[in-house]
């Protein structure tokens, strides 16, 4: 995978499943002090893209703006695996061994009563979507590094040889009739909604369309697994649905959210998708767009580049293109950095934040493999990764944010465990909506 193609992607924090057993909102209490502003400031990340892009950004303010100002930043690489079940022991124990955590938006809330928030570091460089989505009860606790949201990837080459052939044209308003009841043209992927989705998935099966030239129109991320959430929300959100109502209360048990079970089910069960789809994450969703037998995904951004390269992509580079994800509904989230309650040396780390905050250091992370949440960013370093413009775009139009709550991340986990038996339909979506939504209210509480 080329060296920006696979940053962000659920599959490189998969591992953090053990996160969900932790207790929401680790630290309590006053703590820390403000240092005389000069220093050493230590800080967490984890190895990989993330921590690689991060280390030039180091580098630089180590050499320029630390220089001057008398800061060094020293950072550690934790593991991959235990990164955030490390930083909550950190946490609970009130500790001051690092002044600057690695969270997520799927964390931060439980993190937050060991965070000191972030309020007077301006964020309006950032995507208003990626800053909210690190904000808990008003306030801000983290700044967005990386962002992570989806599109519809699609076979140009597939979608445009249809839209350019009348007898192809009427095969797939025939197979319209047969899924919706009613006949429909074929459109472009940029206006599709869930209906076009699903006609074109059984179009491009060959369980319904002998002449389709792939073998499954589509795959779905449906592995039990709470990342898939968020790509299924999509769906959800998509369709006018949502987690709450505007609030507070869960609101998972509405016919919005039974269509987008729905949706899954009669794609998987249709055999309009693979069988694997059942255990399918990432890298199946990655693999079946390579192997050239499925047309189109909902999928993450960071997969693209790898879908466009010659050399790991061979049967596809160059037939890939990218639409809006259809219902114009795409899930953010960002890794982000935050500072410690009980860190000694707060001036000095909040120094190296505002920096962070500044689309000088964040252009140097994206030249180093990173994705900036800032749209500046994106539209400046355009040539450094061909998704840049497209995700600026998307997430300024398109993208959206669950709740920030104590427990978002076990509410991911167990929305999964819940509505993933439906998805392939081995389980009813009125009885696996309902029992989701026990859940959440239950994680509300």
């Amino acid at each position: 995978m080329t060296k920006y193609a696979r940053l962000a992607a659920p599959v490189a924090a998969v591992v953090l499943i053990a996160l969900t057993g932790c207790t929401p909102s680790t630290g309590s209490g006053d703590g820390g002090g403000e240092g005389d502003g000069t220093g050493t400031v230590k800080m967490v990340l984890w190895p990989g893209p993330e921590g690689e892009a991060m280390g030039d950004v180091v580098d630089e303010y180590n050499a320029t703006r630390g220089d001057d100002e008398g800061i060094k930043v020293d950072m550690t690489l934790l593991s991959r695996q235990d990164t955030f079940s490390k930083e909550s022991t950190l946490m609970a124990a009130k500790s001051d061994e690092q002044d600057i955590y690695f969270v997520a938006s799927y964390n931060v809330g439980q993190f937050a009563n060991a965070l000191e928030p972030l309020d007077d570091i301006d964020a309006q460089n950032y995507f208003p979507v990626a800053a909210s989505s690190l904000q808990y009860e008003d306030e801000q606790y983290a700044l967005p590094l990386d962002i992570s949201s989806h599109f519809l990837m699609y076979r140009k080459d597939l979608i445009d040889g249809l839209l350019d052939d009348s007898q192809q044209k009427r095969a797939y308003e025939r197979i319209a009739k047969e899924v919706l009841g009613e006949a429909r043209a074929p459109k472009p992927p940029q206006e599709w909604d869930w209906d076009d989705y699903k006609v074109m998935a059984a179009y491009f099966s060959e369980s319904t369309n002998s002449s389709s030239p792939t073998e499954y129109g589509t795959i779905l991320q449906a592995k039990n697994l709470l990342y898939n959430t968020m790509v299924w929300d999509d769906v959800l959100w998509g369709m006018g649905g949502s987690w709450t109502t505007p609030d507070g209360e869960a609101n998972l048990n509405t016919p919005e959210a039974k269509a987008a079970v729905q949706l899954y089910a009669d794609i998987y069960q249709n055999g309009w998708t693979s069988p694997d789809s059942s255990q399918a994450e990432f890298p199946e969703t990655q693999a079946a767009l390579q192997s050239g037998n499925t047309a189109f995904a909902i999928h993450w951004s960071a997969g693209f580049a790898e879908l466009n390269d010659k050399a790991t992509s061979p049967k596809v580079a160059g037939k890939i293109a990218l639409a809006p994800v259809p219902g114009r509904k795409t899930h953010v989230h960002a890794l982000a950095v935050a500072l410690n309650k009980y860190s000694e040396n707060k001036d000095a780390a909040k120094d190296f934040l505002e920096y962070l905050a500044e689309p000088e250091a964040m252009s140097v992370y994206a030249k180093a493999g990173g994705i900036p949440a800032m749209p500046e960013v994106l539209e400046q370093e355009a040539d450094v990764n061909p998704v840049f413009k497209k995700i600026s775009s998307s997430i300024a139009t398109d993208g959206y944010s669950p709740p920030v709550l104590p427990n978002t991340f076990q509410i991911y986990s167990k929305l999964a465990e819940r509505l993933s038996p439906a998805w392939v339909g081995d389980a009813e979506p009125d009885e696996a909506v309902a029992d989701a939504n026990a859940e959440l209210e239950a994680l509300l509480e």
